[in-house]
């Protein structure tokens, strides 16, 4: 990966500027279908072709652990910064989390291995064209199948069926979310309320076959970021329990294992003022047409009123045009930020209207979303220090 594309800003932000994810060569779409060719899974080809096989791998995705914000912090987390020097007989390096970069997005690409033009969760909240209300895809509200709204087999699914021994180890909270069942089931979920727990089933289950994939999760990093800060104690202190849960689960693999440490977004902090925080509920032009505003502060779907979505656009670009990359939804298609295909049923949840950040700045709703708007860390964008996620290996 040529990092250097990450952090260039070019003049004018013209759509295909923007720094699209590396679907098909280094995406978190692209680790799961890579881990379960090693294990010989029918179907499955290797993509991210540096990974050697394992007989028993482990995925630990840290919700909100950056590749960037890793790197800034070695204190806090020397075992985490062991593997980016590939120092334990592994490799570390970024991968991209796909656009947007954020929670449910990111965990539907890891557990079907597909991008999310092709998955359809591609926001924090989209469109639902069958009722043209917006729907959450992380908490799933209102609610709509899930089946339906995603309907491709997750690469777990597809482990299980071939004989591998496959296993979820998280938070009792998620085992029967929509989210699980459509993007993270297979095989088995035990449910486990502290890290530690988690850390030492996760081995334990590694150990249960002969060919095993097993899948762990943290997510308090993540809602540090969001209340505090990237850079603050509580933040620190977080990332400092997450590097001693994985050193804790490196210290257990059984013979034969890969371990893979990596994340569904990295995050930014972003200053509380007018400059840096556009509230689409006071600002009159940006509301001119627009019937329904999606995604995220960084990431946002525009649905245009019938008949005004040449008008949105172009008010957008005027307004926004040297902060934010602003495309319509052929265009975001055409450049690949969804991946290399949208399916039929997915076009219409895209906005009608692409708002991707480049800057420190958001697009807050504070009367729509007051929670939302009041966070201190954001992620969503194609910026280096959200969509760079750490893809680090420990082997035994």
């Amino acid at each position: 990966m040529a990092l250097s594309t990450w952090d260039d800003h070019p003049e004018p932000l013209a759509v295909g500027s923007a720094p699209v994810p590396e679907y098909g060569s280094g995406s978190l779409a692209d680790l799961l279908p890579t881990l379960a060719a090693g294990m010989g899974v029918p179907g499955r080809t290797p993509v991210i072709t540096e990974l050697a096989a394992a007989d028993r791998t482990c995925v630990f995705l840290v919700d909100g652990l950056g590749w960037e914000q890793l790197r800034e912090h070695p204190d806090e987390a020397p075992f985490l910064t062991s593997l980016l020097a590939s120092s334990r007989g592994g490799t570390g390096r970024p991968i991209t989390a796909g656009y947007p970069a954020t929670t449910a997005t990111s965990l539907a690409s890891v557990g079907t291995g597909l991008p999310p033009g092709a998955h359809g969760l591609p926001g924090y909240t989209v469109r639902d064209p069958g009722t043209g209300a917006l729907m959450n895809q992380l908490r799933w509200q209102p609610w709509t199948d899930p089946h339906l709204w995603q309907p491709y087999p997750t690469v777990f699914q597809l482990a299980d069926a071939a004989g591998v021994h496959t296993a979820q180890v998280s938070s009792p909270a998620f085992e029967t979310t929509p989210l699980t069942r459509i993007a993270l089931s297979g095989g088995t979920f035990h449910g486990r309320l502290t890290g530690e727990e988690r850390m030492d089933l996760a081995a334990e289950q590694l150990a249960a076959g002969d060919r095993s994939l097993v899948y762990t999760y943290y997510a308090e990093l993540d809602g540090a970021g969001h209340r505090f800060g990237v850079d603050s104690d509580a933040w620190r202190g977080r990332l400092m329990y997450v590097d001693r849960l994985v050193q804790r689960l490196a210290e257990q693999l059984p013979a034969r294992s890969a371990l893979y440490v990596t994340a569904d977004h990295g995050m930014i902090d972003v200053p509380f003022d007018e400059q840096h925080r556009i509230d689409f509920d006071e600002d009159w032009e940006l509301r001119a047409g627009v019937a329904l505003l999606g995604g995220e502060g960084r990431a946002r779907h525009v649905y245009a009123v019938p008949g005004a979505e040449d008008d949105v656009l172009t008010c957008w670009r005027e307004v926004l045009g040297e902060q934010f990359w602003v495309a319509s939804r052929d265009e975001a298609i055409e450049a690949g930020w969804f991946g290399p295909r949208v399916d039929d049923r997915v076009y219409r949840r895209l906005g009608d209207v692409l708002a991707a950040a480049r800057d420190r700045v958001l697009i807050i709703a504070s009367e729509r979303e007051p929670k939302e708007s009041a966070m201190v860390g954001n992620h969503g964008s194609m910026t280096a220090a959200e969509q760079l996620v750490p893809l680090l290996e420990v082997r035994t």
